[in-house]
C-alpha cells in the first residue's frame, strides 16, 4: 500500500506518495494563496493529491490514506481545522470537503505532531515506545509519543512544549501573551533578538562578520560564530543550552521518554547541539540517573510530508 502526506505551510502547500517505510517516491508543490478560504485551500490538496496518484499511475485502490498536517489548533479526532494563524481555516471540516473529489479515509495532525509521527515511524526515535519531539524554528513546538500513540490531552491544544514556561522572572514576553516561556529563550527568532540586543554594544563580533549586516543575522550565524569561540556567540548559545536543558529536563520528569529528538535547523549540529545540553541536564535530572537519548532528527523538510502519511499508524 501507498499513503499520501499533504504538508500545508502558510506559503506552499507540499504533496508527497509515501511506502510503508517511509520513502517519498514523488513530491510535488503548489501555493497556499492563504487568503483564499478555507474550502478552496482544502480543493487544491485534494488535487494535489490526485495529481501525485495520476502522474504516478497508480491505481487509487492501492493508497491506504490520505493524510495532512496543518499549522494551527485542530480538532484531530473530528478532522477539522478550528483555526489557523494566516490561514483563512475556521472550524473547517477538512474530511468533509476532501471527499468531495477524492474518496479515501483522510487523516489530519498539527504539523508539529506530524514532523513527531514521521521521526517516531522510520526516523530518529524509531523503536522507542515513549518518545518526545522538539522542533525549533521561528517558534518552538512539539509531540508526545506515549506507548506508541500520539498522546491525547482531554481537550484540544496539547503537547504545546514551547509554552512550558522554564523562567517566569525572565526574557520576553511570548506571543502566546505569557511570559517565560520555553519558546521565548530557545527558537531562532528569540536566539536573533537576543544577540541583536547585545550586538548594540559590541561592532566587533563575528556574528556580524559572518551575517554581513545587522538585518540578516541568523540562528545559523550565531551558532558559527559561537564555534569561532565569539564572546557573544558563547552568551547567546549558552543561554540557549541553559533553557533547552531546563526545558528537556521538565519532560524528562514528566514523562521518563526513551529518547527525546531535536528537529529544525539546529539538527544538523548533530553531537555539537546534543552534548552540551545532555552535560546540563544530567545535573539537573530527578531521581534514578539520566537515562534517556537526547537526538537530532534527521529527516529535515521531508518530515511533514512523512508524518501526515504515517498519521494512520499512531
Amino acid at each position: 500500500m501507498y499513503y499520501i502526506g499533504i504538508d500545508l505551510g502558510g506559503t506552499t502547500i507540499k504533496g508527497g506518495i509515501v511506502t510503508e517505510d517511509g520513502k517519498i517516491i514523488k513530491s510535488k508543490s503548489l501555493p497556499t494563496l492563504p487568503e483564499r478560504e478555507g474550502n478552496e485551500i482544502v480543493k487544491s490538496m485534494a488535487m494535489l493529491a490526485l495529481d501525485l496518484i495520476n502522474e504516478e499511475n497508480i491505481n487509487i485502490e492501492e493508497i491506504h490514506s490520505v493524510g495532512i498536517g496543518a499549522p494551527g489548533l485542530i480538532d484531530s479526532n473530528n478532522k477539522i481545522i478550528v483555526t489557523s494563524s494566516n490561514i483563512n481555516f475556521d472550524n473547517t471540516n477538512v474530511e468533509k470537503e476532501m471527499q468531495k473529489y477524492i474518496n479515501l479515509p483522510i487523516y489530519l495532525e498539527n504539523d508539529a505532531n506530524c514532523a513527531t509521527i514521521a521521526e517516531f515511524v522510520c526516523g530518529s526515535m524509531k523503536g522507542y515506545d515513549n518518545a518526545v519531539m522538539l522542533t525549533i524554528g521561528t517558534g518552538i513546538g512539539g509531540g508526545i509519543i506515549l506507548d506508541g500513540k500520539m498522546a491525547k490531552g482531554s481537550y484540544l491544544g496539547e503537547g504545546e512544549l514551547g509554552h512550558t514556561i522554564v523562567d517566569y522572572t525572565g526574557g520576553e514576553y511570548c506571543g502566546c501573551g505569557q511570559k517565560g516561556c520555553l519558546e521565548t529563550f530557545c527558537s531562532a527568532n528569540s536566539m536573533i533578538k537576543y544577540a541583536k540586543k547585545l550586538l548594540k554594544d559590541e561592532k566587533n563580533s563575528k556574528i556580524l562578520e559572518l551575517a554581513d549586516s545587522f538585518d540578516n543575522i541568523n540562528a545559523k550565524n550565531i551558532f558559527d560564530a559561537y564555534d569561532l569561540g565569539d564572546e557573544i556567540g558563547v552568551k547567546v548559545i549558552e543561554r540557549f543550552n541553559t533553557y533547552l536543558a531546563i526545558g528537556i529536563v521538565n519532560i524528562i520528569n514528566i514523562f521518563r521518554p526513551g529518547v527525546i529528538s531535536i528537529g529544525g535547523g539546529a539538527s544538523a549540529r548533530g553531537d555539537k547541539l546534543v552534548k552540551p545540553i545532555e552535560d546540563i541536564a544530567q545535573k539537573m535530572i530527578y531521581g534514578n540517573g539520566f537515562k534517556t537519548k537526547i537526538v537530532p532528527a534527521i529527516l529535515g523538510n521531508d518530515a511533514g510530508i512523512i508524518g501526515a502519511a504515517m498519521i494512520s499508524k499512531v
